[in-house]
This record gives C-alpha cells, structure tokens and sequence, in this order.
C-alpha cells in the first residue's frame, strides 16, 4: 500500500444491469474519479489488483449475491468501503449488509447527489484505514530495528516497572537499562512512557 488521497482512489461499480454500470460510470467521472465497471461480483474479484478506493454494488445479481461477494471480500481482506445500492424489496437484505459491516446502502431510483456524498464518504474511509494501515506498520518497523534487549526493557518499561526493577531482572546495571531505555526511546520516536504505551497498543508484535 501507499500514500493515497481521494482524488487518486478508484471507484468500482457492480451491477449486472449495463444502463446502471454506465449511468453511474458517468456521474462519478464527473466529479473526476476514476472508475472501474463489472457486470458481476466474480469479475471483480478475477480483475480487482489491489486499488484503493470503494464499491458501488447492487446487492441483487444473478451468480453471486451482493451479500455472498460481500463475504467473499472478507475472506480476501479486501476492506474497500462497500456501497450497496439496492431496490424497494431488498431493504431488508441492504440493512443485514450494513450489520455484517458494509458502509452504506441507497435505494433506487436513486438521487445522484445522495450517491455522490455516500462515494465521497467512502473514499474518505478508505483514506483512514491506509493511513492507520501505514501508521501500523511504522510501528512495526520501529520496533523490528531495536535490538533484543531494547525489546526486553520495553517489554519493562511499558509493564510499568522502574529501572530499578528492570536492571535487576535483566542482570545488568541501572546504567545499562538507562542507555538501552533512551535509545529505544529514540527508535520508538516517543517522549513519555505513556505515549510509549500507546504506540506499543497499536502493535501487533508487543
């Protein structure tokens, strides 16, 4: 993944019905982004390589259901924002969707602005997941570089125990555990223990 705004995001529409696919194409490139059509969910998943942006599916269509594809992204780990649009009778249908985690539903005929706002917010949300994605794996990395043992007293000063403690746990002297403290504090880009503590959180090596 890399850095990303809105404006360079792709909006991916799935609709077995071509004057929708095309009608929809047409209002999102209006606004100047860029658009990828399928007439089903199978396609998408054939031709889909990775693209930042949302999805724009009808939630009824023949072959795999907008729901099945919706569970299908899950077991891809596609996290694209997941917009259903959806007809009278399959409300119901939309709003399970939105329970299982997709982001918004709109009914049709569908009013273009409404549309416009919910593909504008999603590509917002995508936004902040590769941003927390890449946030993440910062930390990873600024961990990866301490060495063992800064790793050991980390693992201490984040358990909250003084230097004291921790030099005798470690059988080094407390002047030790100062010079491997402050530079895995330096690594780690923290000021505090508690910011400290924060950032190890966010981690899923600590």
């Amino acid at each position: 993944m890399t850095n990303s705004n809105c404006q360079d995001m792709t909006v991916f529409i799935v609709d077995d019905d071509e004057a929708v696919r095309r009608s929809t194409a047409w209002l999102i490139e209006s606004i100047g982004i860029i658009v990828h059509t399928f007439i089903n969910a199978d396609e998408f998943f054939e031709k889909y390589k990775g693209e930042q942006g949302c999805i724009i599916m009808d939630v009824r269509m023949p072959g795999m259901s907008g729901l099945e594809a919706q569970e299908e992204m899950q077991i891809r780990d596609i996290k694209l924002p997941l917009i259903f649009i959806t007809g009278h009778g399959d409300v119901p249908m939309a709003v399970r969707a939105l329970q299982r985690g997709a982001f918004d539903f709109i009914e049709k005929p569908f009013n273009d602005q409404l549309l416009l706002d919910s593909v504008q917010r999603g590509l917002k949300r995508n936004n902040e997941i590769l941003q927390s994605f890449l946030h993440d794996q910062s930390i990873d990395k600024r961990i990866a570089a301490l060495t063992p043992r800064e790793k050991e007293v980390m693992k201490r000063v984040t358990d909250g125990k003084p230097n004291k403690v921790i030099a005798i746990e470690l059988n080094v002297s407390i002047k030790t555990v100062e010079v491997h403290r402050a530079r895995m504090m330096e690594k780690m880009a923290v000021r505090s223990v508690a910011e400290l503590v924060k950032t190890a959180l966010q981690s899923k090596q600590f």
